[in-house]
């Protein structure tokens, strides 16, 4: 990762990502546990595309499918009492929803971060679902 990718990432996780953050939490009902492999997410030659694809890899598609989950009370202690964090990375393996896991109470996001970023109702709706029945 060069310098630009570098510089991207931390304006990314210092100005945009306390606001999803905030976004995420509120959908969620309860402050969610997040652990983001930053440096994982920077890829070559997007450090200007991180502010768009960041959020429609990743952050969307979490506040919208934690949003349908706690939709209601029983949905908001379920994800409460089920989720003990969520991790999103980038292996550079996984440029779909397979890379997308719910797991002895781990939600795993491992999805590349420059390809396939305007699918976020897919992993919305995949998120949703696996949580919907890993709860």
């Amino acid at each position: 990762m060069g310098l630009a990718e570098r510089r991207s990432v931390e304006r990314f996780k210092n100005d945009d990502y306390p606001g999803w953050k905030a976004r995420i939490d509120e959908a969620a009902g309860f402050e969610v546990p997040i652990e983001v492999e930053w440096p994982e997410l920077a890829v070559a030659d997007y450090a200007d595309s991180y502010a768009e694809y960041f959020p429609q890899v990743y952050f969307q598609p979490l506040v919208d499918a934690f949003g349908a989950v706690a939709a209601d009370d029983m949905g908001r202690d379920a994800l409460r009492e089920g989720m003990s964090k969520v991790v999103i990375r980038n292996t550079g393996v996984f440029f779909s929803t397979t890379g997308i896991v719910f797991a002895d109470g781990v939600l795993t996001f491992d999805h590349m971060s420059d390809t396939n970023t305007h699918h976020v109702e897919e992993r919305t709706k995949h998120i949703q679902d696996i949580l919907e029945s890993g709860l």
